[in-house]
């Protein structure tokens, strides 16, 4: 029974974390994840996605103590997205309304460090948090640079429910800072290592609470 029990938790605790990052991704910045906020909102969605992804992938990989199970979990991430991407076409959006995050090269780099080390938990939460914390926003810019006129796209379709403050505006670069990909590289490096530790304690945690 209590077999079952923690299987059936852990699943659980996956599903959830999984079906929250795609409505993450949606919501931590509309239409192509930067166009809202222009660059401020690309910083806050990278700190977001970043903390988002270490905390499910380093606890799933703690759990099974396999190391290649970060990127299972991150392509679990990546295909509910392109699900939510085909719930807005059928109400009449472009295919690339949303662009979806490139969450799995940065669960290969954790994976990899949990490998490289012999599988040690430390290791993985240090160098691995730091990893995914300074490469997400790097792919997430390349992934960007790829979509035709996200701008474009914000204006073309409007979100109906969308509240005036959050109407796209013309991206103001250099005015704040003139990198907002090092910014969330920086931020995130610094974030993602505490989230990562919550992940594999959340880990024991869920042992625990099992076994009582």
């Amino acid at each position: 029974l209590m077999v079952w029990l923690r299987r059936t938790t852990h699943y659980l605790f996956i599903v959830v974390v999984a079906v929250n990052s795609t409505l993450l991704t949606i919501n931590a910045g509309d239409y192509t994840f930067y166009t809202d906020w222009a660059w401020t909102s690309f910083v806050v969605f990278s700190v977001s996605q970043s903390t988002m992804l270490v905390v499910g992938a380093i606890y799933y990989m703690l759990f099974t103590g396999v190391p290649g199970t970060a990127t299972y979990y991150a392509t679990i991430m990546t295909i509910y997205t392109w699900v939510a991407k085909g719930a807005w076409f059928a109400l009449g959006y472009p295919y690339d309304f949303i662009v979806t995050p490139v969450w799995i090269p940065s669960a290969m780099l954790l994976d990899l460090t949990y490998w490289a080390t012999r599988r040690n938990k430390h290791a993985a939460i240090i160098i691995g948090g730091t990893l995914v914390g300074l490469s997400l926003p790097i792919f997430n810019m390349i992934n960007l640079l790829l979509v035709r006129d996200p701008l474009e796209m914000a204006f073309k379709y409007p979100r109906p429910t969308l509240p005036p403050y959050m109407t796209p505006i013309e991206p103001q670069v250099g005015k704040f800072y003139n990198s907002p990909v090092a910014l969330g590289s920086g931020a995130g490096a610094v974030l993602s290592v505490p989230i990562a530790a919550l992940g594999a304690k959340l880990n024991t945690w869920t042992y625990r609470w099992m076994a009582a």
